[in-house]
């Protein structure tokens, strides 16, 4: 056996990561060409709200994450679908809003602790039985969504006015989505942090639609990619000693890289 999967938290840390990888792209494929890439950092900041008001109420901190995340998402889908503001100006308006209402909760919690700085920066070996518990049943429940509802999302992803012609619930859709997006970034931050959660749904994402020949086959090569990004960059940490957040987005961008290359020749 590998040395990799001898210890019982790295085995716990690659469930989790492939729950995560398989998930994040789902979602990125169909957020990316709609020019909503900014929505998972924004959701990534309000999370982190939600992650120091659970530990200041003195809740289970992802518990706290994903009922402000999700909250959030409904929010910023309502201030967009009621057309007060543009999409990027709700996504910049929930990101630093929820930025600040971390940094207050932050300073009310008496400064950063071990915990914040694992849910800031990811902390995937410290991955914890409880912590599968929540990030297995979201991970399955944006995946069997995302399987279930496929032919609706890809109708709205790329002609909204066409599919609302054709009776699709185009904005309970998108509230669905956004939604969905939340669910994948509190399930993302014990693996990659709050600041690099964004990293991992979009950057697959990209990837995949420069390759891919069709929208299905996109959504194959994402999760394939993410997959592999996230195996390498946490075998890659364990052996040399490296921050698996950081090895995990690293990775990702250098199939990216790479795909580039491919795109171009073809």
């Amino acid at each position: 056996m590998p040395e990799i999967l001898q210890y019982g938290f790295m085995q716990r840390a690659l469930l989790a990561g492939a729950t995560v990888g398989i998930i994040a792209p789902l979602i990125g494929v169909f957020m990316v060409p709609r020019r909503l890439s900014l929505i998972a950092d924004a959701l990534a900041h309000v999370a982190l709200a939600g992650v120091a008001l659970g530990l200041l109420a003195g809740t289970a901190p992802l518990a706290g994450a994903l009922v402000v995340t999700v909250a959030g998402a409904i929010a910023i889908e309502r201030l967009r679908g009621a057309g007060r503001f543009s999409g990027d100006a709700a996504l910049a308006l929930f990101l630093s809003g929820g930025l600040a209402v971390a940094v207050v909760a932050i300073g009310l919690t008496g400064g950063f602790s071990i915990d914040l700085f694992g849910y800031l920066f990811g902390a995937i070996t410290t991955v914890a039985p409880r912590d599968l518990w929540v990030i297995l049943p979201l991970g399955l429940l944006v995946l069997g969504t995302v399987l279930f509802l496929y032919k609706e999302l890809f109708a709205i992803t790329f002609d909204e006015e066409s599919a609302r012609v054709q009776g699709v619930p185009v904005d309970a859709l998108n509230l669905l989505l956004t939604v969905l997006a939340a669910v994948t970034v509190v399930a993302a931050m014990r693996i990659v942090g709050a600041l690099l959660t964004g990293a991992l749904i979009v950057i697959p994402a990209v990837t995949a639609l420069r390759l891919a020949g069709s929208f299905r086959a996109a959504l194959w090569v994402a999760v394939a990619c993410s997959l592999a990004a996230t195996l390498a960059g946490m075998t890659i940490a364990f052996y040399l000693n490296l921050a698996a957040s950081g090895t995990i987005v690293l990775s990702a961008i250098a199939l990216l890289a790479v795909s580039s290359v491919f795109a171009r020749r073809r």
